[in-house]
C-alpha cells in the first residue's frame, strides 16, 4: 500500500515528485504570494478506502480506492476517476495537483480533485464493475458532492460509469443528483461535445501553438500515443486540418504508416478491436521505436511519465502537444527546451474535458442545455483566451509554456488562498 504520507517524502521519479519539482520552479515568479507556496505542496484531504464486493464466482474480493482533494480555494473539487492496475496513493495525488493548476490557469472556478482504483477492470464483469462503482462511491460520498467535489471519467471509466456513480449517490442522499458527476450520458444530465472535449481542446491550442510556430498543419506529420477518446478525437481533427497522423500506439501495438493512416477505417477499428494492434493499414514498429519516428508533432495521450530524458534526446517533433497528464519528466523538459522544441503542457493542453464538464455542471443547475455548435464555440474562446494569456506570461518571463501556465495558475490560486486566510 502507498505510504499516506509521501507527500513529505516522494517517490523518486513518481508523479507526485514531477508536480512537486513543477511548483518548484515557479517559486522566483509568485512574488509575495511564494509565502503560501507549501499550500501547492499538500493535498488538502487524501482519502484511502477498501472496495470490497462479491464477484459472480461468489468469492469476496478486495480493492484498493482513493479520493483526494488537492485544493478547495478556487471552489469544488473537480476530477476524474481512473480504474487502472498501477493505481497509488501518490499518482492520484499528483493527478489532483494538476487538475488544481489546469483549472485555474483556464479560470474555471474550481479546485483540484482525482479519484481512482487499483484494478484492471478488463477482468471483471460488468456486472462485478456495477458493484465495484458503486460501492466505491458510496465509500468517498462522505467528501463528494455537487457543491463539495464531482468526479468524471478518466482512464477506463465512460459515461456508464459516472451513471452509476451518479445514482449510487443520489440514492444514498435521497434526492436525484445530477450535478455530482460530469461525463454522463446525455439522458441523464450529461452535455453535448463531452465526449471529444478533451481531444478538441488538444486540437486548439496545437493549431494556434503551430501558427506561432509558423508551421502549416496541412501535410504535418503527426504521431499520437495513446487513441483512446482523447488521442482518437484529437487525430481526427489534426486529419480535417489537413496534416496527416503518421504513427500510432497504444497497449495492443504500434503503427506506422508514412503515407498517412486512413482515419475512416483506424477509428473503427479501434473501436471494435480495442487497441490499434492488427490494424491491416500501417506497418508494426516496437514501441521504443515510436519516439524515433519521423514528425513534426507528437501527441502523448496515454500515461504519465513517457518522456523521459532519452526519448527527449531522440524526438524529432517540433511540437509537443501532451493530452495525458505528466507525460514528460522534468529532467526531459529540459531538453526539450535546450532542443527549441515547443511543449504545450498538459495543464492547459488536456484542459478542454474540464471546460465541458464545467459546461455540464453549469447546465444540470439551470437544467438548460445548450447545442454541441454552443458548446464547441465557447470551449474554443475559453481555450485560446487561456493560451493567449499563458503565452504573453512566457514570453514576457522568458520561461516555457509550462513554467508560465504554472505561474498564472498559482497566482490565481495562492490569491484566492490568501484572501480567505486561514480559518480558524
Amino acid at each position: 500500500m502507498s505510504n499516506p504520507l509521501s507527500f513529505v517524502n516522494p517517490t523518486p521519479d513518481s508523479p507526485w515528485q514531477t508536480y512537486l519539482s513543477q511548483v518548484d520552479r515557479v517559486l522566483p515568479y509568485l512574488g509575495h504570494l511564494a509565502r503560501w507556496a507549501d499550500t501547492l505542496k499538500r493535498p488538502k484531504r487524501a482519502l484511502i478506502v477498501d472496495v470490497p464486493i462479491e464477484l459472480d464466482n461468489g468469492t469476496v474480493a478486495h480493492y484498493e480506492g482513493y479520493r483526494v482533494q488537492h485544493n478547495l480555494s478556487r471552489g469544488p473539487g473537480k476530477g476524474g476517476v481512473r480504474y487502472h492496475p498501477d493505481v497509488t496513493l501518490e499518482e492520484v495525488m499528483a493527478l489532483s495537483a494538476w487538475m488544481s493548476i489546469k483549472n485555474a490557469a483556464v479560470n474555471l472556478p474550481y479546485g483540484g480533485a482525482k479519484g481512482g482504483i487499483r484494478v484492471d477492470p478488463k477482468q471483471l464483469s460488468q456486472k462485478e464493475l456495477e458493484k465495484l462503482t458503486r460501492r466505491y462511491t458510496s465509500e468517498i460520498g462522505l467528501i463528494i458532492g455537487p457543491q463539495q467535489d464531482i468526479p468524471a471519467p478518466d482512464v477506463n471509466t465512460n459515461a456508464q460509469i459516472m451513471a452509476w456513480m451518479m445514482d449510487t449517490y443520489s440514492m444514498n442522499t435521497g434526492a436525484t443528483a445530477t450535478g455530482v458527476v460530469t461525463g454522463k450520458p446525455i439522458h441523464l444530465g450529461g452535455s453535448l461535445g463531452r465526449v471529444k472535449a478533451t481531444g478538441r481542446g488538444v486540437f486548439v491550442t496545437g493549431r494556434e501553438a503551430a501558427r506561432k510556430l509558423g508551421l502549416d498543419l496541412q501535410g504535418a506529420r503527426v504521431a499520437v500515443q495513446g487513441f483512446g477518446n482523447v488521442g482518437s478525437a484529437a487525430a481526427e481533427l489534426f486529419g480535417q486540418a489537413g496534416a496527416k497522423i503518421v504513427a500510432v500506439q497504444d497497449h495492443s501495438g504500434c503503427l506506422i504508416n508514412t503515407r498517412g493512416f486512413d482515419l475512416s477505417e483506424l477509428v473503427p477499428w479501434v473501436r471494435q478491436h480495442g487497441g490499434v494492434g492488427g490494424f491491416p493499414g500501417g506497418e508494426p514498429l516496437t514501441a521504443e521505436e515510436f519516439w524515433d519516428v519521423d514528425c513534426e508533432i507528437m501527441i502523448p495521450a496515454a500515461l504519465e511519465g513517457q518522456i523521459t530524458a532519452d526519448r527527449a534526446n531522440r524526438l524529432k517533433a517540433r511540437l509537443v502537444l501532451e493530452g495525458a497528464n505528466g507525460p514528460t519528466l522534468p529532467a526531459a523538459d529540459d531538453i526539450l527546451a535546450e532542443r527549441g522544441i515547443l511543449v504545450v503542457p498538459d495543464v492547459i493542453c488536456n484542459a478542454g474535458g474540464v471546460t465541458v464538464s464545467y459546461f455540464e455542471w453549469v447546465q444540470d443547475f439551470s437544467s438548460f442545455f445548450w447545442t454541441e455548435d454552443e458548446i464547441n464555440l465557447r470551449l474554443d474562446k475559453i481555450m485560446q483566451g487561456a493560451l493567449r494569456r499563458i503565452w504573453d506570461t512566457a514570453d514576457q518571463h522568458g520561461v516555457t509554456l509550462r513554467t508560465a501556465t504554472f505561474a498564472v495558475a498559482c497566482e490565481r490560486i495562492l490569491m484566492a488562498r490568501e484572501e480567505r486566510g486561514l480559518y480558524p
